[in-house]
């Protein structure tokens, strides 16, 4: 025993001790290969070797213009800006014969996307496209670290040239550059020059919002989909115009594990997605499993993981005929770190990276014919789906508001699908679709499967645990109107195809200057922007809580908002101008009003209120969720162009609270905030501030009693005397409430309700937080049914649990109000059809009466 114990610390030793020495190039690179000394090495250009130091995303894009510059098989293109306006790059390496055609490569592999061309292309004749896309997650370093090396490798190893011929890679070296650079940043300046490992130093825990997100602190691994920031939106053009056949897709994971490449857990794919592919990406870990066996490194394979949202960069792939791989390294998290199973240093994480980098090359080169007779018949299989499927289109819109219908339209074009706009007014089953307010989505397209994907409801599945959601169905996410369309209506309607680059719908001004005041609903997507502007101008904007009418022609709703020119100086002429400038650039229309004297209420009344321009303080830091808190800080940021206030938890304790009107409260801890903090919160909202508050949030804010918010605490009781051990992780993963999508009833007379038009709503759920209803009735605007479940999985004790409790729930407190959300209503920045209910919030809490929260 003691021996044992004694060789075990002494392989402990030798392996801190080989982690802290420098390495050179060749620890990294495979024997076997000879390299041209014309091409520039990493360590040439930077300064130091790979693993020394973390590369930030400056010097990744110093490296790889050198090596375009001095190599003939590399081309760097810039393909896009983040939002920090860093450089997107997309290297493709090649032979430099297929670098002089990539022209010709793309319209070849397009063809295979098409039934009618691609039993004529000459598939023997066709070279395999492989994507290596690396660090998502830029606090997965390995990946970005490991592209230099790749990007080296294919450039100047003597020996893949002729490999070369038959191959084009795309590569993108760093997916992320403002998370990479956040964490270069952070692990660079706390590294020691004699380091021990310890998971406790700093260096190995970075700060709030760490390295993982993007600038607005989202995680832009679940963005393929969506398309909703410029790093995907970038990237997923380049995949659809090169359909690359392998999408290998770089990750890191806990510091304890080892090694993971897919395929994962096989009951967990998405039923879209062919067996075949499960059976390639099988064929492929044959190779990943060579290469890392050769270098002794351990790995897994069909754990944990899985391949069903779509809108992952592993499983976005699958649904178009592509495979994709994720790779999982343990995680150094800086330049050392102590594990499970002994020291694990930075340029061990990069080294398994590059070597299944080099491995995917390997199976790319073998597999070629293979992998692109499977997107062949992949497509050909869809076309055959698609004639037998009796749904031949979907068709989507809302009546009342042309900007999300918009923002569905452009997401959906995004990735290579024909759309058409309507372009007369149709009725099916009783729904009215109007004309240039509605889209057609053709089944019998090359991107059927894909289009399924986006509007299919599914709520059995073979598995009851997901690694991500369970369900997204668009429409249902922007909350309009779709359905299914036969054959026979498809044809009778009057379309008209829509190109990408759909243009955002510009708005108008009926009537003319000098009226006696302005009305626009607020039903439109951005007309809280328009309200906004017009308040910044220093305009006079009420809300109206009763319906009226204008001439007996003209109904405007609830929460349509009133403009006039109040205190300020503009001429008529002016103000009408800016209405025109803010119509035309939020699409809303506003109508002119010539008489206070309407029907319904008239102009005076005291249904209306006049509105304070927002003033938000958005809690950040420690305790608090980022990719939520970012949600909110991007949509009023980037869509709203509102400015906020990112207050750090540490720094509520003596901010002064009377800058704000409106301070939200993303889900979280707010441990940070003291007694003194918690009093000045109460008193702010006593004398009439607005809290919106969301998750755990709610408990904090109940517990210091500001608000009232109670939960269900009920337990679902089970008799069993013993169950299976093996089956205690799946067990409690049954239970998880991932992310589905559920039916809720809006009271439209809310103010939280304004700009709605049906009660019936969708809105997206990942915890088991079950909010009980308000005593006072009138304080739930927004509840679940009794049958909530809408599309995805859900533990039946929790749907149990759900029915009829509110996703809602306002509490007065003194002369203001806490809004509480059970949900998220800005998910992932795509959940457009409960982002108003968030806005309402901001813009009329303020207005929402003490009698009816109490």
């Amino acid at each position: 025993m003691i021996k044992r114990i004694l060789s075990f610390c002494f392989v402990l030793v030798s392996l801190t001790s080989t982690a802290q020495v420098d390495v050179d190039l060749e620890y990294y690179l495979k024997p076997g290969y000879s390299y041209n000394p014309d091409i520039p090495t990493p360590e040439s250009v930077l300064g130091f070797q790979i693993g020394e130091w973390h590369v930030s995303h400056d010097q990744i894009y110093m490296y790889m213009k050198e090596l375009a510059e001095a190599s003939e098989r590399v081309k760097l293109e810039v393909i896009g800006r983040t939002y920090e306006q860093r450089p997107l790059m997309m290297l493709t390496i090649s032979h430099p014969d297929n670098l002089a055609k990539l022209n010709a490569i793309k319209f070849q592999r397009s063809q295979l996307r098409d039934p009618a061309e691609s039993r004529n292309v000459a598939i023997e004749n066709m070279p395999a496209v492989v994507y290596m896309g690396y660090s998502v997650h830029g606090n997965e370093p390995s990946g970005v670290n490991a592209s230099l090396l790749a990007a080296y490798h294919f450039a100047a190893a003597n020996e893949v040239e002729d490999d070369l011929k038959n191959i084009v890679i795309i590569m993108e070296p760093g997916i992320n550059p403002d998370g990479i650079n956040r964490f270069a940043s952070w692990v660079n300046s706390n590294r020691s020059i004699h380091m021990n490992g310890d998971p406790m130093n700093r260096e190995l825990n970075e700060a709030w919002p760490r390295g993982r997100t993007n600038h607005y602190w989202f995680d832009l691994n679940r963005d393929w989909l969506p398309v909703q920031h410029p790093e995907s939106r970038s990237r997923i053009a380049k995949i659809q115009e090169w359909k690359p056949n392998l999408v290998l897709d770089f990750h890191e994971m806990g510091t304890n594990s080892t090694f993971f490449f897919q395929p994962g857990i096989p009951s967990r794919n998405h039923p879209l997605t062919p067996r075949k592919n499960f059976e390639l990406t099988e064929k492929i870990a044959q190779y990943h499993a060579k290469y890392l066996d050769e270098i002794g490194s351990l790995y897994f394979t069909q754990e944990n993981y899985d391949d069903f949202y779509y809108g992952k960069g592993s499983t976005y792939p699958d649904v178009q005929g592509q495979v994709g791989i994720l790779f999982e390294q343990a995680s150094s998290r800086g330049h050392l770190q102590e594990s499970v199973n002994g020291p694990l240093s930075f340029a061990f994480t990069i080294r398994n990276q590059f070597t299944a980098s080099l491995s995917s090359f390997e199976a790319a080169v073998a597999m070629r014919q293979e992998l692109n007779n499977y997107m062949r018949d992949f497509y050909l299989d869809a076309k055959k789906d698609a004639d037998a499927d009796i749904n031949k289109a979907y068709i989507f819109g809302v009546n009342e508001d042309i900007g999300r219908t918009y923002h569905l339209a452009d997401m959906i074009l995004q990735h290579e699908i024909k759309l058409y706009g309507l372009k007369e007014d149709i009725t099916i089953n009783g729904t009215n679709f109007k004309a240039n307010k509605a889209f057609i989505v053709p089944l019998n397209q090359p991107q059927y499967r894909l289009i399924k994907g986006m509007f299919e409801t599914r709520t059995e599945f073979q598995d009851s645990l997901f690694y991500d959601v369970s369900a997204w169905t668009l429409p249902m996410a922007f909350d309009m109107q779709f359905m299914t369309l036969n054959s026979k209506i498809l044809n009778l309607a009057n379309v008209e195809e829509i190109q990408k680059g759909l243009s955002k719908p510009k708005g108008k001004v009926n009537g003319a200057a000098g009226a006696y005041g302005y009305a626009f609903e607020w039903s439109e997507y951005y007309a809280p922007k328009a309200a906004y502007e017009l308040m910044k101008k220093g305009y006079n904007v009420r809300v109206s809580h009763e319906p009226f009418e204008i001439n007996s022609e003209l109904k405007f709703s609830r929460g349509t908002i009133l403009v006039d020119k109040g205190r300020t100086k503009a001429s008529n002429q002016e103000f009408f101008e800016d209405l025109q400038a803010i119509a035309q650039e939020t699409g809303i229309t506003i109508q002119s009003v010539d008489t206070g004297y309407t029907r319904g209420i008239n102009m005076g009344s005291p249904s209306i209120d006049v509105l304070e321009i927002p003033e938000v303080a958005l809690l950040v830091d420690n305790g608090v969720s980022s990719s939520e808190a970012g949600e909110i800080w991007h949509l009023l940021d980037q869509r709203f162009e509102m400015p906020i206030t990112l207050l750090p938890t540490e720094n509520f304790n003596y901010a002064d609270l009377g800058r704000y009107n409106v301070i939200i409260f993303p889900n979280g801890s707010y441990s940070d905030i003291s007694a003194s903090g918690v009093e000045a919160l109460s008193n702010w909202v006593r004398d009439g501030g607005t809290v919106i508050a969301r998750g755990r949030a709610l408990n904090w804010l109940n517990q210091n009693k500001i608000g009232k918010f109670t939960f269900k605490t009920n337990t679902e009781e089970d008799s069993t005397l013993q169950k299976s051990y093996a089956d205690l992780s799946n067990d409690q993963g049954a239970k998880v409430t991932g992310g589905a999508i559920f039916n809720v009833k809006l009271d439209l007379t809310h103010p939280l309700g304004y700009g709605y038009s049906h009660q019936e709503l969708y809105t997206f759920r990942n915890s088991n937080q079950f909010m009980e209803p308000s005593e006072n009735p009138f304080a739930n605007p927004l509840v679940y049914t009794d049958k909530p479940l809408a599309s995805g999985y859900v533990y039946p004790f929790n749907l149990e649990q759900m029915k009829n409790t509110a996703m809602i729930r306002v509490s007065a407190h003194g002369r203001g109000k806490v809004i509480g959300f059970v949900d998220n209503p800005n998910f992932r920045a795509f959940w457009f059809g409960t982002n108003k209910l968030f806005l309402n919030g901001i813009f009329f809490g303020q207005t929402i009466s003490g009698s009816s929260a109490r």
